[in-house]
């Protein structure tokens, strides 16, 4: 940020910015590093944030504010450049994905792999369970002695041998988002694309990344299940990473269903290491797709390969030959983890049984999200551990022929009482119906800087927000 607008921010008043932006005003560049400022080192206490946040939420932001808040919170901390070696040799581009939340969605554990096998250095920065998502962390800790917080030095060895290193953020990069992040949960203004945005591309950014992609989630499952707003937050984040020096894109994906066969921890990991190891399962295909669709972008990007397309059918080989399963196991070995060790023992199961024949129709895939937080999988409160065990296991996608009495899904959780309140919420998300649904498609669009602009999209985003 400029000097002057550094200066400027250390004269503002906290209080006056809550009001300008509670009653609809733009704010500037100075008074976004003032609050990115006071997040970060806790010269602004909780209240007044929540305060700047659920008026943020209720009135949207300019471009121009989110652009000067996520520069604000990027340089709130430290910066990472990770592109070079360690002993100094030849430097390789850096890329990394992040998925905007949703249930069951693992592609990481594919994606980071993957992309490795083919020469580029993936430092993915991920986080824990928000809302009713579940979390990249909280997954990788099921494999007993997984390490999620390693220094930047940590992470340059890891990355130095295996390519990819899946952590969580350290306390010194972004410390303006950590914080921002654990308030938007617990005040309810989760489900913003302007928090959203700044959130995902300050981390992306003080990476040092050369190339991002976006998984961007709509549908029944996503933080953002309107299509309009979702690809109002992918063309945000575009934009930004773009005049940033990032190239990016954006991939609009569906989340009317939980992604895979598994929605859980260790019962993740088990599915992305099948997928890894060569085995492919009916109900795990539009999880393999994507995470080889989105590789596919990350080649294209960092310019290994001349178009997706061509990258998408090198991620293929890479997963088929077994390289990218050998980077995810060094991955893990160096960051701890004994693969060996990881096991799925839930105490309890419960299978969930049609109670007529049909179709299956629809589902409330928020409501499965709380149904596998609820079984312990996820937390309700900022530090509360989750089961490494719970989680579901889907037996049928939608549109799939279902007869009376056949499995739906099977429940897992450590105590009996966990099982209860959610096979009935369970029971109340699924629909069978008479007739299949009409498909719907699993990647609706790809978003780049090539793509045109929806010039009315931002006032419909704001007023649906205001509405709402």
């Amino acid at each position: 940020m400029p000097n002057n607008a550094n200066e400027s921010a250390s004269r503002l008043d906290t209080g006056s910015i809550i009001r300008r932006k509670r009653d609809g005003n733009a704010l500037t560049a100075a008074e976004m590093i003032h609050i990115a400022r006071g997040a970060a080192d806790d010269s602004i206490n909780d209240a007044q944030l929540s305060a700047f946040l659920m008026a943020t939420f209720l009135r949207g932001m300019e471009p121009e504010e989110v652009q000067s808040l996520t520069q604000a919170m990027r340089t709130s901390g430290v910066q990472l450049d990770l592109r070079r070696p360690a002993n100094g040799g030849a430097a390789r581009p850096t890329v990394d994905k992040h998925s905007t939340g949703g249930v069951g969605d693992k592609t990481s554990f594919l994606i980071a792999p993957i992309a490795a096998a083919a020469g580029l250095r993936v430092p993915m920065l991920s986080g824990r369970a928000l809302g009713h998502t579940g979390g990249t962390l909280d997954k990788l800790e099921s494999i007993p002695g997984y390490r999620t917080t390693l220094s930047p030095t940590e992470i340059q060895i890891v990355l130095d041998q295996a390519g990819c290193s899946i952590v969580g953020q350290s306390a010194d990069l972004v410390p303006a988002d950590r914080r921002l992040y654990s308030l938007r949960d617990h005040i309810g203004a989760v489900e913003s694309p302007y928090l959203i945005c700044a959130s995902i591309m300050s981390k992306k950014l003080a990476a040092g990344l050369d190339a991002l992609v976006l998984d961007v989630k709509t549908g029944s499952g996503a933080f953002l299940p309107d299509p309009a707003v979702s690809r109002f937050l992918a063309r945000l984040m575009v934009d930004i990473g773009e005049a940033s020096g990032t190239r990016t894109a954006a991939v609009l994906t569906d989340m009317s269903q939980p992604l895979g066969r598994f929605a859980g921890n260790s019962v993740e990991i088990l599915e992305a290491l099948a997928l890894l190891r060569g085995e492919q399962s009916t109900n795990s295909e539009d999880l393999r797709e994507l995470s080889l669709l989105i590789a596919g972008w990350m080649l294209f990007l960092t310019g290994v390969s001349k178009s997706a397309q061509e990258g998408r059918a090198r991620a293929e080989s890479l997963l088929a030959d077994g390289t990218a399963l050998r980077h995810f196991e060094q991955m893990v070995a160096l960051q701890g983890g004994d693969l060996a060790a990881l096991a799925h023992k839930p105490a309890q199961q419960r299978v969930l049984r049609a109670s007529r024949s049909g179709f299956l129709f629809s589902m409330d895939t928020t409501a499965i999200g709380w149904v596998v937080q609820g079984l312990g999988a996820g937390r309700t409160q900022l530090g509360e551990p989750v089961s490494a065990h719970a989680g579901i296991e889907l037996h049928a996608k939608l549109g799939a022929e279902i007869r009376a009495g056949d499995p739906l899904c099977t429940l897992f959780a450590d105590d009996t009482h966990r099982l209860s309140v959610p096979e009935s919420m369970m029971a109340d998300a699924i629909v069978i119906a008479d007739a299949p649904p009409r498909p719907t498609p699993l990647v609706h669009e790809v978003l780049t800087r090539d793509t045109p602009t929806q010039s009315s999209a931002q006032n419909s985003v704001k007023t649906s927000a205001v509405q709402d």
